[in-house]
């Protein structure tokens, strides 16, 4: 599926057939991310489909998923490259410390390719997901920058390597801080929201074919008053779609006050959250 050849809707289509229901807008930055070939950044609540937007898109064009998932205090060797310190001790005790030179130490036998370095290898052949890069500091989103402007990476004992072919490359970030200027410049940009009501039952629907309208539609509308609550953490579309499950699971195919209070914990994820749902749940399924 040549990038080039590609339209919105048809683009809107197969992720569609990949159970991915995207908006016009998101088939949109996609595209042109794929069309241009730069990164795409993707911000918006957790639990908005944003890391399953990169499977699905290794997924339809059959290329390898390479996933960094960003925490507090990763670095370049955890994120690019390493090398095997205990293979290289055992050839220098094999060789005599005086034989072993550098060249022979830091060579590719003894590089241990991580995913950023593994996405440049690997070029047009794989997606590339950066995931939750708001979780990582400063210092490694400043790292990021050759990767996202030039499609390269250097490392001090090899020099720079450049991709052949590009990535696709997809960041997430759930905006627990600003992420700077300079990252998002180099980027296209889009935030994902919580969809409208009948739009999540599409999704519910296509994830969960075996669920009727009537559960579907229930869920979802509870899904919208425990959003409109004041809660601490806001269930995401994964946890509709996880509600929906349990609900289907118990074999029931409605969302009775019984059923939701039993099934509660598949949706609402913080203590304080559940007991204040549990108190109100006649408000919810209302």
């Amino acid at each position: 599926m040549p990038f080039d050849q590609l339209t919105v809707p048809e683009l809107t289509d197969a992720l569609g057939e990949h159970k991915y229901i995207a908006d016009r807008g998101l088939s949109t930055a996609l595209l042109l991310a794929l069309k241009l070939g730069k990164p795409l950044l993707l911000e918006g609540e957790v639990g908005v489909g944003k890391t399953e937007l990169a499977r699905t898109v290794s997924a339809m064009f059959g290329r390898e998923l390479i996933r960094l998932q960003c925490y507090e205090g990763i670095d370049m060797h955890q994120a690019l490259y390493e090398w095997d310190y205990a293979r290289q001790m055992l050839f220098v005790r094999s060789l005599g410390s005086d034989e072993a030179s550098d060249d022979q130490l830091f060579g590719p036998r003894f590089l241990l390719e991580r995913p950023l370095l593994q996405a440049v290898r690997a070029g047009d052949q794989c997606v590339l997901l950066i995931d939750e890069v708001d979780r990582a500091d400063d210092e490694f989103e400043a790292f990021l920058l050759e990767l996202l402007g030039d499609y390269q990476v250097t490392i001090p004992e090899v020099g720079t390597i450049k991709a052949q072919s590009r990535p696709i490359v997809i960041l997430t970030s759930n905006r627990t801080r600003e992420l700077h200027d300079a990252l998002k410049r180099r980027c296209l940009y889009t935030w994902i929201g919580f969809p409208e009501s009948d739009r999540e039952v599409e999704i519910v629907r296509s994830r969960l074919p075996e669920v009727g309208p009537v559960l579907a539609n229930q869920v979802v509308s509870a899904v919208n008053r425990l959003r409109a609550m004041d809660l601490e953490k806001l269930p995401g579309v994964a946890e509709t779609i996880d509600w929906t499950n349990s609900v289907s699971a118990l074999g029931s195919n409605s969302l009775t006050a019984e059923i939701a209070l039993d099934t509660l914990g598949a949706v609402v994820k913080d203590r304080d959250d559940l007991e204040f749902a549990s108190r109100n749940i006649q408000d919810v399924i209302s």
